[in-house]
């Protein structure tokens, strides 16, 4: 595959703006955003019927809030799944037992104690919840570019599994337009603060 340098410098100069804008937020603007996130992602069909496995992950310091959206969707019976981050990128996974059973680990990232499930277990899920510093309106996404997440959507892919793709942003960060490279997916869904917006 060839990597357009073009596209790429315009990812990195856009997760830089991003990041910057997050820079600013305080703590009392991600609560307030994080307990609007759950609301409005509970009203996803695809999130929170009881019985729905949902592949998430915990959100750490500024990100778009997850907490109170993962304690909710498993009060309904739902199954959360939370990632744990391996040695070359990819992504194990776990079921979510409570807050209490989160441990910190590599980057500052908080993940599951549980029994690992294996990368393939993301195939199971019905709705996948991936984080992002941006979506378009096309669905386009903007990671955080480590490429954990093009692995999960390749794995979901070669599987022909075809859960809902959701991810959860600050209102300021639905943009005119994400470069997109041709292994980028679109979204199906964009939950932020003040609403829901799918593709």
């Amino acid at each position: 595959m060839t990597i357009d340098p073009d596209r790429k410098a315009a990812k990195a100069g856009l997760r830089r703006e991003l990041l910057d804008v997050r820079r600013t937020l305080t703590a009392d603007d991600v609560q307030v955003a994080a307990l609007a996130l759950s609301e409005r992602a509970l009203r996803l069909d695809a999130l929170s019927a009881p019985g729905t496995v949902v592949a998430a992950y915990v959100s750490v310091g500024r990100e778009p809030g997850t907490r109170a959206l993962l304690d909710a969707l498993r009060a309904r019976g739902v199954r959360v799944l939370l990632p744990v981050l391996l040695a070359d990128n990819d992504l194990d996974w776990a079921a979510y037992e409570g807050p209490e059973r989160l441990a910190p680990a590599a980057r500052g990232l908080l993940e599951p104690v549980g029994e690992r499930l294996g990368p393939e277990a993301v195939t199971s899920a019905h709705a996948v919840l991936l984080p992002g510093l941006a979506v378009d309106g096309r669905g386009m996404r903007l990671g955080r570019g480590g490429g954990s997440y093009d692995r999960v959507l390749a794995r979901l892919e070669r599987a022909g599994a075809n859960p809902r793709l959701v991810v959860l942003l600050y209102d300021n960060e639905v943009v005119a337009r994400v470069p997109a490279e041709p292994h980028d997916h679109p979204v199906h869904a964009v939950v932020t603060p003040s609403g829901i917006r799918t593709f």
